[in-house]
């Protein structure tokens, strides 16, 4: 039996985030799947490295690769929409679920265990730095477009960076002072900065 869960993954290029928002450089989800991924990865090196803690940087950047799975068989919610109140909310927690466990049934049943934590994450601490990282994947990509002289993304970066302020996750804070600074920079600035 042949099973179509990898070529549904690469689907994911296919599937534009933002949808409501006039977008000067598009973004797909198998993008933004990568850079929350990079994201969630250095998040839990730094819990490692500058606090001290146990984290496992590798099942977060695996966890990160799928946070938005479901969205090959759902699509893109818009952010106003998904979260307009708790009613919303909740069902499309349910569908983005529902999908991802028929997601898991294109699998062979020898591989089901190995990826259902990464589609179906369950363990708190993994589940925080992914969606901290997938916060900071969309300040960047707010900041990009306003770099680009799109100002379609002003309030969306101002309401995004509100919400990255008040992380609970030191990670998060060290990031944002540590690196987010060299995304307001060109390429030309990038390679002069000094080591």
């Amino acid at each position: 039996m042949k099973h179509s869960f990898f070529a549904l993954i690469s689907r994911m290029r296919y599937i534009g985030r933002w949808g409501l928002m006039r977008n000067s450089l598009p973004e797909n989800i198998q993008e933004h799947s990568h850079m929350v991924a990079v994201i969630a990865h250095s998040l839990a090196v730094i819990g490692r490295d500058v606090f001290g803690k146990s984290t496992n940087p590798e099942k977060c950047a695996a966890a990160a690769l799928y946070h938005d799975a479901s969205e090959i068989l759902t699509g893109d919610m818009p952010t106003p929409i998904k979260y307009r109140n708790e009613a919303i909310k909740n069902s499309y927690k349910e569908i983005e679920r529902s999908a991802n466990l028929r997601l898991l049934s294109f699998l062979p049943e020898e591989l089901k265990g190995s990826f259902a934590p990464l589609l179906v994450e369950e363990d708190s601490e993994i589940c925080a730095y992914v969606k901290a990282a997938d916060k900071l994947s969309a300040y960047i990509k707010c900041i990009e477009e306003r770099k680009a002289g799109n100002n379609e993304f002003i309030s969306a970066e101002a309401q995004i960076l509100g919400i990255l302020k008040s992380s609970p996750l030191p990670e998060v804070e060290y990031f944002m002072q540590n690196f987010i600074p060299s995304f307001e920079l060109t390429l030309d600035e990038l390679g002069a900065m000094e080591k």
